[in-house]
């Protein structure tokens, strides 16, 4: 890229995990690890949580396999750069986006990820259902180690990997810039999103989030639908035995998001996403990222 070619942006969220949006629909722009955290700096950048860039299925290597199924494949990387199979806020973001940009009609729509293709239904207006495809729920768990304090945790992978811990109070997590410890580290040889969780009320638990890659945030789609998942189970629920849907109401610091796990194991997530800016870099910074 020169420094006389412009590259649009937007920002966008879904229960204020926020995201930056790139269009590059023939993907061209090659985006390294350090121009996407320079990205999302808070501070010397636009800042996100993430970014999404936004890629024809057919022009990613990593999505070719999936075009026939779904037009759009959504590249997440993390906000320090780092790629991530999946974020379920950030697929309602992505699919807000295409109809936001006239790429789609509002209806039912598939988007490639990481982790294989996501059905979402989008309405003109107002919330987005994701389908999330089904949890896997390893035997193997760990135990988390905060302030003196240990919990054990659910292993729950919906396309990235969770630890789910249940706690007295969500204050316990402390403040989750640093990766909670958890043992054994083997367990999770990539890394992990670690969720807190309290109960609120009948199927309605409120949780935090370290999320991989990118430290606490706002929300966490994966870990949310990874937490509705775990909660069920503790509460004695499995869809797949009793052949009823299981609904929680999980709260998260930006807002609340409703999680259906159905009986043939598919996993529904079901919240806003909202376009808020859109713009160009500026060339001579952008640059700078880049080189």
């Amino acid at each position: 890229m020169t420094s006389t070619q412009r590259l649009a942006f937007l920002k966008g969220h879904g229960t204020e995990n926020d995201f930056v949006i790139v269009p590059d629909p023939d993907g061209r722009l090659d985006l390294s690890a350090t121009a996407v955290a320079r990205i999302c700096d808070r501070r010397a950048g636009l800042g996100g949580d993430g970014l999404l860039r936004v890629v024809r299925s057919a022009a990613h290597p990593e999505a070719r396999d999936l075009a026939d199924e779904a037009e759009w494949f959504m590249d997440y990387r993390n906000g320090d750069g780092s790629i991530a199979e999946m974020c379920g806020n950030g697929v309602r973001v992505f699919a807000r986006y295409l109809l936001h940009a006239g790429l789609v009609e509002a209806g039912d729509l598939a988007i490639a990820t990481r982790a294989g293709v996501r059905r979402v239904h989008l309405a003109k207006t107002g919330d987005v259902t994701v389908s999330m495809g089904r949890a896997e729920l390893p035997a193997e768990g760990v135990v988390v180690t905060l302030g003196g304090r240990s919990w054990p945790a659910r292993n729950v992978n919906m396309g990235n990997p969770h630890a789910v811990a249940f706690v007295e109070d969500l204050a316990h997590a402390g403040d989750l810039l640093a990766v909670p410890p958890f043992s054994p580290a083997s367990v999770y040889p990539d890394g992990v999103n670690v969720e807190f969780v309290v109960d609120r009320g009948p199927r309605h638990v409120a949780m935090r989030v370290h999320e991989r890659g990118s430290g606490e945030t706002r929300s966490c789609g994966t870990g949310a639908c990874a937490v509705a998942v775990a909660t069920a189970r503790r509460d004695g629920l499995d869809p797949a035995e009793t052949g009823t849907p299981a609904t929680y109401r999980v709260d998260v610091l930006g807002g609340s998001l409703s999680i259906t796990e159905r009986p043939d194991g598919t996993v529904e997530m079901t919240g806003p996403a909202e376009i808020v800016a859109e713009g160009t870099f500026d060339a001579a910074w952008l640059a700078a990222a880049l080189a």
